[in-house]
């Protein structure tokens, strides 16, 4: 019987690397790359050998995605930020037992789900910033999966989440802690204007709803928040269309789900984008079926998710 130790919501912003950099940026992210190392620590204390990643940068079109190969090592370059990160080293532990038992799970839960422990593919940015300043040493073997999804319902997502989670306790020998990498509302600034947002948020209606959600957040309204998350993913704009979010929910329980998210890193303004490190307790759940709660409200995502 394997642990759920810890959840997060994480940022990834590529500033963060930029703020490792002599320049103009040097220091910037200071705050965001705390909350890494922060994290970090906490899955050491915890006895965690794994991290499960829910990464908004990679992009997939059908099927649910593990990238769950043995070694993960290269360097990397963005195709969208290039001027951000350029020639970035990366290394470290895959885990294709649990990447494969993942997939297993939420194939036999009805969610069809790809795992590839035997590929050349490499993981995106919503992995590896993470990991430079939670992984450095290499201490923690790392699952990427894909949460950029073009043509599934956050539904499916949540169901995911809670999949995984049976994964976990009911079948793997282990400790493992999961994150949702992704932003809040992430509306980039336009083009010409990026530096005048370098630490700002795109509008102040976007700035008020993501301020509002993390309060939701704080004091355990996950009715309300479940209930929103659609609306929240496609008004304001949420990375990945948050599906990276409704797979964290479900893993905790979506809106049965009793924690109160703890900020580790204040939210923050990047790019237009609204960031946060906030970690969510994980609390015990009943492990025998998906919670009513996500079954009960797939109709309202479908009306909605259907149009991202």
């Amino acid at each position: 019987m394997g642990t759920v130790a810890l959840a997060a919501k994480i940022t990834h912003v590529p500033s963060m690397y930029l703020s490792e950099l002599d320049g103009p940026r040097k220091g910037s992210r200071q705050a965001a790359i705390d909350g890494h190392v922060e994290i970090g620590r906490r899955c050491r204390a915890l006895g965690v050998d794994t991290v499960v990643v829910f990464d908004t940068h990679w992009l997939v079109n059908a099927s649910y995605h593990i990238n769950c190969a043995p070694q993960f090592s290269g360097t990397y370059t963005s195709n969208e930020l290039p001027h951000f990160i350029s020639n970035l080293g990366f290394g470290f532990p895959g885990n294709p037992a649990l990447g494969q038992l993942l997939a297993k799970v939420c194939n036999a839960q009805g969610v069809d789900t790809l795992a590839h422990p035997a590929t050349t593919l490499g993981p995106e940015y919503g992995t590896l910033v993470p990991m430079r300043y939670m992984n450095a040493d290499q201490h923690f073997k790392v699952v990427s999966v894909s949460a950029l999804c073009m043509a599934h319902y956050l539904d499916d997502s949540a169901r995911l989440g809670w999949a995984m989670r049976q994964a976990v306790e009911q079948h793997y020998d282990g400790t493992v802690a999961f994150f949702a990498s992704g932003s809040l509302s992430h509306r980039f600034a336009q083009n010409g204007l990026a530096e005048q947002f370098a630490s700002r948020v795109w509008s102040p209606f976007l700035e008020t709803l993501d301020r509002s959600v993390i309060e939701m957040w704080q004091r355990g309204d996950w009715t309300s928040f479940c209930a929103m998350l659609p609306e929240y993913a496609s008004k304001g704009h949420g990375e990945g269309f948050m599906h990276d979010t409704a797979m964290l929910l479900g893993l905790l329980g979506w809106s049965d789900y009793t924690g109160r998210a703890e900020v580790l890193t204040p939210y923050f303004g990047a790019s237009g984008t609204g960031q946060i490190n906030a970690v969510f307790p994980v609390t015990p759940q009943d492990g025998r079926a998906v919670p009513k709660a996500v079954a009960s409200q797939a109709a309202g995502y479908t009306s909605i998710a259907s149009r991202l």
